[in-house]
């Protein structure tokens, strides 16, 4: 099953980006990855923006991020499984430490990489049980 993290991402005063979480999905050999302008929380949405593919080491990266951008943390992690969706939007359900549930991600059809992040809590199709094994919690030091 493909992996996520939600990464809290605290930035630099002069970055004019204030501290965000960073969603990213496991696809192939990249992270698709959009910033949450909230914590995510249950039964609460919020503002999301698409951001560029990042690289999948992020998967197990805490510390500082390159060219002075900040340091990131690791919030959640775990495991997920894409369900079907209708028009602009990703649906999955995830199998985090703390996010056990469906996530929702929309893009209104003009808005180019803004989009709505939704997370309902217990909301899960499959029925699967448990939550993230050792593997996924490995965490690595550095710099990204």
């Amino acid at each position: 099953m493909p992996r996520f993290v939600v990464l809290r991402h605290d930035l630099p005063p002069e970055s004019g980006r204030g501290l965000h979480w960073d969603l990213m999905l496991e696809a192939a050999d990249v992270l698709q990855t959009w910033a949450l302008a909230e914590e995510p929380s249950a039964d609460a949405g919020c503002l999301a923006e698409r951001l560029p593919d990042h690289r999948r080491a992020y998967l197990d990266y805490e510390g500082e991020v390159s060219g002075g951008r900040g340091t990131v943390t690791r919030w959640d992690a775990g495991d997920y499984l894409p369900l079907p969706a209708e028009g602009e939007s990703i649906v999955v359900e995830l199998h985090g430490r703390r996010l056990r549930g469906t996530a929702r991600l929309e893009r209104p059809a003009a808005d180019g990489q803004r989009w709505r992040f939704s997370f309902v809590e217990g909301a899960a199709a499959s029925g699967r049980s448990g939550g993230v094994s050792g593997s996924d919690c490995l965490e690595s030091r550095g710099t990204v």
